[in-house]
């Protein structure tokens, strides 16, 4: 079983989804807390160690195998706690940073939320220096795209999203930093690759469960 740790209830039939169409013999186990992000955002990723520890000693508590944190804010600390829960703990957007690097070293990372920002160009320049190439992160918030997300205007939420994808100039490869911007993906008319996390993570949350149930 492979454990999903959600900072927004709107990811569970994504994630659903994903395993129904690649991984249909895969049990998912989907925990939900909001209030994680909130507090990651008002108080740094940090804040938040105690509590993220907390919920996957639950999840592993629960029975599963490896566990995949689908939120980029916290997907650094959830990573860090891995070593006291004694199974896998992957962070969604590890994959999509490191097909990024690949791509070219011009990489534009779009975010709805500031504090997601710093969080994955950390990350891609680590899997730039993992994969010994150069990389140069630029970072962009797309305007009034949050304020839709928490009103549950989707469609308009990734109107903003696919409109900030698709006015990127001078980079190799745009990054959906959220796993939330992921339909915009298919919605972009730029000429570039646009990366989004959730079906490479999951792919990776698939493959640490199933090493360890067998």
């Amino acid at each position: 079983m492979l454990a999903l740790l959600h900072t927004s209830p709107v990811h569970v039939p994504v994630f659903d989804a994903l395993r129904d169409a690649a991984y249909p013999g895969l049990e998912l186990r989907h925990h939900v807390d909001a209030g994680l992000l909130e507090r990651a955002r008002r108080d740094g990723p940090e804040a938040v160690a105690e509590p993220v520890a907390a919920a996957l000693t639950r999840v592993v508590a629960e029975g599963a195998r490896a566990v995949l944190c689908t939120c980029s804010t916290i997907g650094g600390v959830a990573e860090a706690a891995a070593a006291g829960v004694g199974v896998p703990v992957l962070r969604v957007d590890r994959p999509m940073a490191a097909a990024a690097v690949a791509a070219g070293p011009r990489v534009l990372v779009l975010a709805a939320l500031e504090s997601t920002l710093a969080p994955t160009a950390a990350l891609i320049e680590e899997e730039a220096r993992r994969a010994d190439r150069p990389v140069q992160v630029r970072t962009r918030v797309v305007d009034g795209a949050w304020p839709r997300f928490e009103a549950g205007d989707g469609e308009g939420y990734l109107r903003r999203v696919t409109e900030a994808a698709d006015s990127v100039t001078g980079a190799d490869v745009i990054v959906l930093a959220q796993a939330s911007m992921a339909p915009a993906r298919e919605a972009t008319r730029v000429c570039v690759p646009v990366l989004a996390s959730p079906a490479p993570g999951l792919a990776a949350g698939a493959a640490a469960a199933r090493a360890r149930a067998g």
